[in-house]
């Protein structure tokens, strides 16, 4: 058996100090074999955020997979968003888009955001070709009988939750990555946990969303996902602070 813990959205400068606590006590009690956090590791993306998540990050002592969300982007400084997006995770820079092989399960990362796009809202999610095949290249490399968990930011496409991702060129990816062989797709952004079956071209791919650890919650308390996997077959339950738990 494999349990991964899936965190996301943390938001260190608006973090619940008491939910990440509780998140790094689980961690340490638990030994999951893995943990993959799913993005928007800051609020603002400054760099005091960013020490604060990795010393957190780093002393969870267990293998880590992070993706870049977009708060992780600096928002307020266009020189830095647009000429050295990623400077200020050079703390991180191990953790960063990590693939990981862990007892029989790949995790394969996806970029989802972007420094400038086409609408007002540059909060929402957009998979440009590169990033895909990148991704894809991954996902075709992985040994046969293995599950396949693709890790990013956004939703692809949306998973019934308040708050949306509206993933430019998502539903496309997500076509792709199915025909490759991925399992499910884990994500954040929404706030919200949920797991979803998607029947994609003849394939059913789970689409798999982490809650918050943050002051910024929606519909639910702070929680965190965890995913057991049992020969091919896995499942997954929110865990919410005060150890409260729901299948999804």
């Amino acid at each position: 058996m494999t349990r991964l813990f899936h965190v996301s959205d943390v938001h260190f400068g608006r973090e619940d100090r008491a939910a990440v606590d509780w998140f790094g006590a689980r961690v340490k009690e638990e030994q999951p074999d893995a943990v993959i956090m799913t993005g928007d590791l800051t609020m603002q993306a400054r760099a005091k955020e960013f020490s604060a998540a990795a010393k957190w990050l780093q002393g969870l002592g267990r293998p880590v997979t992070v993706e870049v969300g977009n708060h992780d982007l600096p928002y307020f400084n266009l020189w830095a968003r647009f000429v050295t997006p990623y400077k200020r995770y050079r703390a991180l820079e191990t953790m960063i888009e990590k693939p990981l092989d862990v007892k029989g399960v790949a995790v394969v990362p996806l970029k989802t955001t972007a420094r400038f796009q086409w609408r007002l809202n540059w909060s929402k999610g957009y998979v440009s070709t590169r990033a895909l095949q990148e991704s894809l290249a991954l996902v075709e490399a992985v040994p046969t009988g293995d599950l396949v968990f693709v890790a990013c930011h956004h939703p692809l496409v949306e998973g019934g939750t308040r708050m949306t991702s509206e993933t430019h060129r998502g539903p496309e990816a997500l076509g792709a990555l199915a025909q490759a062989g991925a399992h499910a797709v884990l994500t954040g952004h929404v706030h919200d946990p949920f797991d979803v079956e998607k029947q994609v071209g003849g394939r059913t791919v789970r689409l798999i969303g982490a809650g918050t650890l943050s002051e910024r919650v929606r519909a639910q308390p702070p929680s965190f996902n965890e995913i057991t996997v049992e020969g091919a077959s896995f499942s997954t339950k929110a865990r919410f602070m005060g150890e409260g738990s729901v299948a999804l």
